[in-house]
């Protein structure tokens, strides 16, 4: 079985699960975009990363805080790093259609990669990884891919990381509502996992969960990052073994952690 073992979780709300409104229709007071503001990390080589980069390293430092775990705990090849989004693109095209000066991407096409290169550099990540492009279902998928990757013992810890932006397109958002109804919530966060013996399981789910509708309807459509933010919810209210689940384009998945319930494995290796 898998657990989670911490959520590090950035919002256009502020950080953490405590920053997120009891509703946000509500709170957003009618902004079809909530932005997240750029966090302040000390590091001269992030001078021309993306906005996407940046937010991605700031939401693993914050799991690295809710763990209570450091950076050489994560360093090696025995973590692996999952990343999911669903705008990845956006920002990167929009810059290059534009041509707007100062843009860090000149092939917008790679701006997926970028983010789980730059966290991988800084925390000194060698172990498996992979890259999703979709909304919460993909998510859902991602979580089962970590799992699966520890159940397989190919790795000792493995991080589920997500970014969504959406203020460089949001006329584009404001054009296509029905795409996803607001309030737009920018966000980043990071789970890790942690092995435990079994694995997990994904299911097709008709309609969300309780804990899926509490997370869009606190923080709002964030997108990839909806599971996570219910994953926080849930361990926030002592569950590190949550039912997740998440819909994207008339698809919605669910995981179940798996196995016998063991001792506890720590976060670190």
């Amino acid at each position: 079985m898998s657990r989670v073992a911490g959520v590090g979780l950035l919002t256009g709300w502020g950080k953490g699960v405590a920053a997120l409104p009891e509703d946000a229709v509500v709170a957003a007071a009618g902004r079809a975009i909530v932005p997240l503001g750029l966090p302040r990390i000390d590091a001269d080589r992030f001078r021309r990363a993306t906005r996407e980069c940046v937010l991605g390293v700031a939401a693993v430092e914050a799991m690295l805080a809710d763990a209570g775990v450091g950076r050489g705990d994560i360093a090696g090849q025995d973590t692996g790093l999952v990343y999911v989004t669903a705008a990845a693109y956006g920002a990167a095209n929009r810059s290059f259609i534009d041509g707007a000066p100062g843009g860090t991407l000149h092939f917008p096409y790679t701006a997926p990669s970028a983010v789980p290169a730059e966290v991988a550099i800084e925390f000194s990540l060698r172990g498996p990884y992979a890259i999703l492009v979709g909304g919460a279902a993909a998510t859902i998928d991602g979580f089962w891919s970590a799992a699966t990757l520890l159940a397989q013992g190919r790795c000792a810890r493995a991080l589920v990381l997500a970014v969504e932006t959406f203020a460089e397109c949001a006329d584009l958002y404001t054009r296509a509502r029905w795409l996803a109804p607001g309030p737009l919530v920018e966000a980043a966060a990071c789970a890790l996992l942690v092995a435990d013996g079994g694995g997990a399981e994904r299911a097709d789910r008709a309609a969300p969960s309780a804990l899926e509708a509490l997370a869009v309807r606190r923080a709002g459509e964030t997108l990839a990052c909806a599971p996570l933010i219910a994953a926080a919810l849930a361990r926030a209210a002592g569950d590190d073994r949550p039912t997740l689940s998440g819909g994207w384009r008339g698809r919605r998945g669910a995981l179940v952690f798996t196995g016998a319930r063991g001792a506890q494995a720590p976060a670190t290796g």
